[in-house]
């Protein structure tokens, strides 16, 4: 249960910080493609947990 909850919180820590530096760095081209994979990667992990929640429960 504590992990689940500490991958949850991370992956909205990485999604939350993604986008916000997507956001801040909309003019450098290459930035906007790192943060967009971290986007993508917190994006991943929440998805994981959320599908890990609903089969099996906390």
């Amino acid at each position: 249960m504590i992990g689940t909850i500490v991958a949850l919180v991370v992956g909205l820590a990485v999604l939350c910080g993604g986008v916000y530096y997507f956001i801040k760095e909309k003019n450098d081209r290459e930035s906007r493609k790192i943060y967009g994979v971290v986007t993508a990667a917190g994006a991943v992990i929440i998805a994981f947990v959320v599908v890990r929640v609903l089969v099996a429960g906390f």
